[in-house]
Order: structure tokens, then C-alpha cells, then sequence
């Protein structure tokens, strides 16, 4: 009985040292502040574009202003590299050095990009490639935005092929040498095309009319009447061609022409008979370039690869479609 008291009394002891709460509970976590999500006001975006060449390009250009101002955006430093891609280079450093947040690339040409992508990445700034491709490691951006170039070569032999169905010989007007455009719409037409046509000739006009212009005139001093068909990689060398057509005496239809872009230059010239066939390459990529801008700068996942919906235009609804036509 004594030892059993002697147990309470120390226990009573015991508990008055201790105190007589229950344990307390453990602390909670402080809590983790949550990283505000960037918008749109938040976004400087570089856009070095490649110059002024063509309807589209100023199409293109525009779509980017525009959009950057209908959202908001804090900065746009927008460049023209008046399609020399040394020029496009230095842009790309300039805005490495303010330190932009997301630079947009529509390249003049595939190859000798590797150094400076490089020279982004190492700054952590991410890059889209925009419209035409590069050959550079995929690893070195972000995402490309734009057409599948080879895809609309493919289209414009399928046109050919329609408006060619014994065969034929044809020339091309290319693009500029070396740039995504020209190599992928070649490449695909020469996929494509059906193997009673011939490519006789082909020459670049640069994607500029002007320059289009004097190719088709030596086309025609030195092949005369021996050609049945036109690949024209844009609607502004088109134009050009078209003109030096006229001056020959050549009229509308003698000559199958198949051209790309889908500009409001090339649906008229569709509606005057001088177009069979354009397939449509949208220039209009604002909203999606900086829909994919904001994304990457807030870390947020996105595809690889984002084409555009397009389709190809026939002179029987050109003249309907043309009012409506924002390029």
C-alpha cells in the first residue's frame, strides 16, 4: 500500500513539472507562396523578321503588330532584316542583350543558325521558329509555328498533274536558295509530280516580283512556246512572271500556272485567268505566336511542331473569296 502511494505522489510530481496538456500538435507548414502567372503584359518578345519581300511577308508582319497591340503586350522588338540573314543574326544578339523573353524566328534560310540559338538558350530565353525552318538542333528551340512547306509542294504537283494530264514541260521560279520554303515546296513537288512532266529549267526569283520578272523573260527567249506549265513557288514572283508574259504576247491560260501563297495579288490573278491553282500558305500567325509565347514563359508544356490549316484556291470561287481576303 506504501509503495503504492509513493507512486501516485511521484506521478502527481512528475506531472506538475511536465504540465498537464496534452502534447501539442506540431506546427503547420508556412505557407508556400504561390509564383504569380505571367500574362501577356508581363511579355517582351523579339520577332527579327526577314524582310519585306513579298505581300505575304507584309501580311505577316502586320499580323504580328497588330496582334501585340490588341493584347497588350509590354514590348515588341520588332527588326527587318531586309532578307539578310547576318542581319537577322545581330538582331538576335541585341535582344539576347536587353534580355527578352521569348525571341520568334522566321528564319531567311535552314542552315547557320546553331551558334546563336545556342547563345539564347545559355541566356535561358526560349526561341520559336516562325514560318520557314531551320536545320539546327531541334534541341537548341522551343517550337516551330508555320506551314508544312513540303506538303504545299505536293499540293502544286497535284495541280499540275490536273491540269497536265498527258504531260507536259514546265519551269519553276523558286524561292530564295537555301530557305525552308523554297527547299520543302521543291522537294514535294518533285515528290509528287506525275513522271510524263518535265522540269526543264528552274531558277530563283528571290520571293520577289521584281526579280521574278527577268527570270520568266530569259525563260521565254530561250524555250519560246516549248512550255505548257509554271511552278511558282509565291504569288508575288507570279505577278512578276505574269507581267513579262503579257509583254510576250502570251495570254491568259496558254500557260498553266501553279502558284502559292493565296494573296489577295494572286486571287486576282486567278480571277483575270492567268492562275489555275494557288495553295494557300497563311501568313496570319500573330495570335498563335504569342499565344505559344506566353505559354513558354510560363513553363508550361507545348508542341513541338504547330501547322497551320490550309487549303488551295481555284479561279471559279476567287472572285467570291476575294472580297474577304485579309491578305
Amino acid at each position: 500500500m506504501k509503495k503504492l502511494v509513493l507512486s501516485v505522489i511521484i506521478c502527481l510530481v512528475l506531472v506538475s513539472l511536465i504540465g498537464c496538456a496534452a502534447p501539442a500538435a506540431p506546427a503547420a507548414p508556412e505557407p508556400t507562396a504561390t509564383k504569380a502567372k505571367k500574362t501577356y503584359a508581363d511579355m517582351t518578345l523579339c520577332y527579327p523578321q526577314l524582310g519585306a519581300e513579298s505581300d505575304w511577308r507584309t501580311a505577316n508582319s502586320a499580323s504580328i503588330k497588330e496582334t501585340a497591340q490588341q493584347l497588350g503586350i509590354k514590348k515588341l522588338v520588332f527588326s527587318d532584316a531586309q532578307q539578310k540573314p547576318e542581319n537577322q543574326i545581330s538582331a538576335i544578339r541585341s535582344c539576347i542583350q536587353q534580355g527578352v523573353d521569348v525571341i520568334a524566328l522566321p528564319p531567311v534560310v535552314e542552315d547557320g543558325w546553331d551558334a546563336v540559338l545556342t547563345e539564347a538558350k545559355n541566356a535561358g530565353i526560349p526561341v520559336i521558329i516562325v514560318d520557314r525552318s531551320v536545320s539546327a538542333d531541334p534541341s537548341l528551340y522551343a517550337a516551330h509555328i508555320g506551314s508544312n512547306m513540303k506538303l504545299e509542294g505536293e499540293r502544286a504537283a497535284a495541280e499540275m498533274n490536273r491540269l497536265l494530264p498527258n504531260g507536259g514541260k514546265i519551269l519553276e521560279i523558286s524561292g530564295t536558295t537555301g530557305s525552308g520554303a523554297a527547299v520543302g515546296r521543291a522537294e514535294g513537288f518533285r515528290a509528287k509530280l506525275n513522271s510524263n512532266i518535265q522540269i526543264i529549267d528552274t531558277q530563283t526569283g528571290n520571293f520577289t516580283r521584281a526579280e521574278a520578272k527577268p527570270v520568266m523573260e530569259a525563260f521565254l527567249n530561250k524555250y519560246g512556246t516549248d512550255i505548257q506549265g509554271l511552278f511558282i513557288h509565291n504569288d508575288d514572283m507570279a505577278i512578276g512572271a505574269i507581267e513579262a508574259l503579257k509583254a510576250a504576247g502570251v495570254k491568259p491560260g496558254d500557260i498553266k500556272i501553279v502558284s502559292v501563297d493565296g494573296t489577295r495579288g494572286g486571287f486576282q490573278a486567278m480571277i483575270d485567268g492567268w492562275i489555275q491553282a494557288d495553295v494557300e500558305c497563311n501568313p496570319l500567325l500573330g495570335p498563335q505566336v504569342f499565344e505559344l509565347a506566353l505559354k513558354l514563359m510560363n513553363g508550361e508544356p507545348v508542341e513541338r511542331e504547330i501547322l497551320t490549316n490550309e487549303t488551295v484556291y481555284y479561279p471559279e470561287n476567287a472572285a467570291e473569296l476575294l472580297p474577304s481576303r485579309k491578305y
